[in-house]
């Protein structure tokens, strides 16, 4: 009898779902111009993607230059730019351009089930809250 428990509790267990989280992929474009992300959530760009406040972006998807002590990444500025979606792709082009040889990051959240991207930006939540996940790029 409980090797047919053992078998229900591993059948219960292993059959459980696992929220997928998405692969964000980040890389330069137009001549380091650019930087592209993919792999983001489709719900949240549908939303957001009708929103043309820059504030907005910049709370979700934040862009940094990458300080030379690493430890004080959390204290830099949020690099200023314009963000564009072009088929499930956001576009971000800063409004100072990308520097050869250093190297910036964009900070992906990790929304955990019961947060919402909203909660962060009406100030529910705040940003150290959150999980987060930092994607580096540069030249």
């Amino acid at each position: 009898m409980k090797r047919y428990q053992w078998f229900f509790l591993l059948l219960c267990f292993g059959c459980t779902h696992q929220p997928k989280v998405p692969t964000v992929h980040v890389s330069l474009i137009n001549n380091n111009h650019s930087v592209q992300f993919t792999g983001l959530d489709p719900a949240i760009m549908g939303e957001i993607g009708r929103d043309t406040t820059r504030d907005v972006w910049e709370n979700l998807i934040p862009v940094y230059k990458m300080p030379a002590d690493t430890d004080m990444k959390d204290f830099q500025p949020v690099q200023h730019g314009v963000y564009q979606i072009k088929d499930s792709v956001v576009m971000f082009t800063p409004d100072t351009p990308f520097v050869k040889g250093h190297t910036y990051f964009m900070r992906h959240y990790l929304f955990d089930v019961g947060i919402k991207p909203w909660d962060i930006l009406r100030g529910k939540k705040k940003l150290g809250s959150v999980r987060y996940k930092d994607l580096m790029f540069g030249e």
